[in-house]
């Protein structure tokens, strides 16, 4: 295992066999400023993630002694850490293991490094961990009012037989009033509340664990009740895909959403995406 402290930049563990693969990989982030450790099977790769604590999750499917499905699980039982599958296979049925098991996307091998950092980049902009690359110029800093100048503006003068009391300053050392708490935004639909400001879903009272895709994916649904959400617009708006990308990514996140909100929320609609179930 080879373990590096990360600094500012996210943090990548890679968990692939192929050594060549695996070195190739290390070397291709860090060239792009990644920090990055490296595990050459899956418990190992369970022990550095639990030793590093890594941003971002890069995965081989196919691993000896735990496969990545199986660590795909193990860790999902106790982090919503970002993971990206890799797979040098094109089954579905080996894609769709390792979204099932909580993946939140999967590339396939051989692919080129800057598309893998794209697919990075993308991933962990989902989390707001990778830095705005491209941001806009910061806004200059509006010059702060000079003390003298507010001091020099005269206070209005009292009306003669006008019934207000004039406002008295408030005494040294008195507490100040306390601020009203700012409104807190829920989106609430038959037993199901979303606060959009703490990003906590409870159904029924009972808090739901998300992912971060997940979340995403269920804060297009709350704010369209009714409406037909086509996978496509979803690729799009949730994993920042613009072009003709996979939907089964689309489809295996929305049936581990069904399985933690209830099945019966989201229906499908053969041909064109999905809804979310308005309350009769």
């Amino acid at each position: 295992m080879n373990a590096a402290v990360p600094p500012a930049h996210p943090h990548i563990l890679i968990v692939e066999d192929d050594e060549v693969i695996r070195e190739a990989t290390r070397m291709a982030l860090e060239r792009y400023g990644f920090p990055v450790s490296t595990a050459a099977d899956g418990l190992e790769g369970l022990e550095a993630f639990h030793a590093v604590r890594p941003d971002l999750l890069l995965l081989d499917v196919m691993l000896p002694l735990l496969d990545g499905v199986g660590l795909c699980r193990r860790i999902r039982e106790e982090s919503q850490l970002p993971i990206l599958m890799m797979s040098a296979r094109t089954d579905p049925v080996d894609v769709v293991s390792g979204l099932e098991a909580g993946a939140d996307d999967y590339v396939v091998k051989p692919f080129e490094s800057a598309v893998l950092v794209a697919r990075i980049r993308t991933v962990l902009r989902r989390v707001r961990v990778v830095p705005a690359i491209e941001a806009a110029p910061p806004v200059p800093a509006v010059p702060a009012v000079p003390a003298v100048a507010a001091a020099a503006v005269p206070a209005p003068a009292a009306v003669p037989g006008s019934a207000a009391a004039p406002v008295e300053p408030a005494p040294p050392g008195a507490p100040a009033a306390p601020a009203e708490p700012p409104a807190r935004t829920v989106r609430s639909l038959d037993g199901m509340e979303v606060d959009t400001d703490s990003m906590e879903v409870r159904v029924h009272g009972r808090l739901v664990p998300l992912t971060p895709t997940e979340l995403r994916l269920l804060l297009e649904f709350t704010a369209a009740p009714g409406i037909v959400l086509e996978r496509s617009g979803l690729l799009e708006r949730v994993w920042d895909y613009e072009w003709g990308a996979d939907t089964r990514v689309v489809d295996v996140h929305v049936q581990r959403l069904r399985a933690k909100i209830g099945a019966g929320r989201i229906e499908t609609v053969r041909g064109f995406g999905y809804k979310l179930r308005r309350p009769a």
